[in-house]
């Protein structure tokens, strides 16, 4: 289906969850926490959309969208060093919102141009990963990531609780 093979399809249905479940805690705790259950299961499928992607060829060898995934792991792992830990001192809050943040971003990249160099099938959205009506969506998304961001910093400094798994959210 849409030219996948059959770990192209699990790679996507699990992307698919990340995403659902990165947006959601965004809108819902405007952050991605690690310890809500929105929040481990956006890690883990993007843990998961990352190693499946691994085994996908589509282009030739190892390309950008494996880089992307190796990149990917290590902003999740920094996140999570920031979150368990004050290696980053009094900036490590920081770290972690904004590098999962960052993360959902991510996703969006390949997300795009999977996704509409394929669909609608037979006249797909984009010609390929270079069109340029492509970069600027992706430019689109990055401008959301910045602002994102901006409103995230904003919100911390401004000193509202941080959410927790053993109360409800606000």
């Amino acid at each position: 289906m849409f030219g996948l093979t059959p770990l192209g399809t699990v790679h996507t249905a699990i992307s698919l969850v990340a995403l659902a479940a990165g947006v959601i805690a965004l809108f819902r705790y405007r952050e991605i926490p690690p310890s809500a259950a929105l929040g481990q299961t956006y890690i883990w499928a993007t843990v998961l959309t990352c190693l499946t992607g691994f085994g996908i060829f589509q282009h030739g060898g190892f390309g950008a969208p494996h880089a992307l995934g190796i990149i990917t792991l290590i902003v999740l792992a920094i996140a999570a060093v920031a979150g368990r830990t004050q290696v980053f001192g009094r900036a490590s809050r920081y770290v972690e919102t904004l590098a999962y943040s960052t993360t959902l971003f991510f996703h969006m990249i390949p997300g795009l141009t999977e996704t509409f160099t394929r669909l609608p099938t037979g006249a797909p959205l984009f010609s390929s990963p270079e069109d340029p009506a492509l970069q600027k969506a992706v430019g689109v998304c990055f401008l959301l990531l910045v602002i994102g961001c901006v409103l995230q910093v904003r919100r911390l400094r401004a000193g509202h609780p941080v959410w927790n798994a053993r109360r409800s959210h606000q």
